[in-house]
């Protein structure tokens, strides 16, 4: 094989004479050997390294596979025993709401406030202007979790303050209700005054140590206050009598009864009927003698009976 070189400047030209294999070489260079490149790598791959896709491979992933079907189920089931754990605890909340309202009602029902006032079954109203700054930047808002054991705190606080508040109110309460006030009658009037009078029976001056309602026989005698009833039956000079002890060391009695509505131990409140207007005992006509004992000892009952009630 010959290669003809040219020189343009001279003009002369110069023949190589190449050996006649050198063309097949560099076919064999240029074409066979990347083919068995190409099949030694093949070889190498598939038949020396170990497969990348392999049953041993397959039967690999397929077991992770099960273990994150596994975990997912299990957080799953985790995630309904809380959702149903929340929901019993929110349901518990709403309860207590309930019992916070009705509290809330009878506070207000103690402590005399008018209903328009103060409604528990009304929603609280809200307002305000609306604010300029972009809250929603600097605020996260919290888990549910946490916002409702945060909410059951609250209730528990506000739960013992409202308690609290009750029992003064009922203790206030109480306290109203047994002290003295008003007249032991529902109709009559004042026949005789606490202090020295002329005695009925024998016409000399005598101390009265009571007050004298007169009325209709029959007509009912009531309790000044609340209390307890530590006596109800016949006395010398009282006839049929019911004697109540209100605390702080105040007692009330009531006598000349006709016949009596309680008996001892019995627990009264203010305007109940105790007994009917008679004459029994020492006395002159239907009346009920009022008697007001502080410490053991007779007082004027005048600065009770003129007391308003509340």
């Amino acid at each position: 094989m010959n290669i003809i070189i040219l020189n343009n400047s001279k003009g002369h030209s110069k023949t190589l004479h190449l050996p006649v294999w050198l063309p097949w070489a560099l076919a064999s260079v240029l074409l066979i050997v990347p083919a068995l490149v190409g099949v030694g790598a093949y070889i190498s791959a598939y038949h020396v390294d170990s497969p990348v896709f392999s049953d041993e491979v397959a039967q690999r992933w397929q077991s992770e596979v099960s273990g994150q079907r596994s975990e997912v189920a299990e957080l799953n089931e985790q995630s309904q025993r809380e959702l149903r754990a929340l929901t019993l605890k929110l349901g518990d909340v709403q309860a207590r709401l309930v019992r916070l309202d009705a509290l809330g009602e009878r506070l207000v029902e103690v402590a005399g406030i008018r209903a328009d006032e103060f409604d528990f079954s009304s929603t609280p109203a809200l307002g305000g202007p609306e604010s300029t700054e972009d809250a929603l930047t600097n605020y996260r808002p919290p888990s549910f979790v946490d916002a409702l054991n945060d909410l059951t705190v609250t209730l528990d606080r506000r739960e013992q303050q409202l308690n609290i508040l009750e029992n003064l109110l009922n203790n206030k309460h109480i306290e109203r209700q047994a002290s003295l006030s008003g007249r032991p009658v529902t109709r009559g009037w004042m026949s005789s005054r606490f202090g020295y009078r002329t005695d009925p029976f024998k016409g000399n001056l005598a101390m009265h140590k009571g007050v004298d309602f007169a009325g209709k026989e029959g007509s009912d005698v009531v309790a000044t206050a609340s209390g307890v009833v530590t006596y109800a039956a016949e006395r010398y000079g009282y006839g049929l009598m019911v004697e109540i002890n209100h605390g702080n060391g105040l007692s009330t009695r009531y006598g000349h009864a006709k016949e009596l509505t309680v008996k001892t131990g019995d627990i009264v409140k203010p305007g109940e009927t105790i007994a009917k207007m008679g004459s029994s005992g020492r006395s002159t006509g239907p009346h009920v003698h009022y008697e007001v004992l502080k410490d053991g000892r007779q007082v004027n009952p005048q600065p009770y009976i003129a007391r308003a009630r509340r």
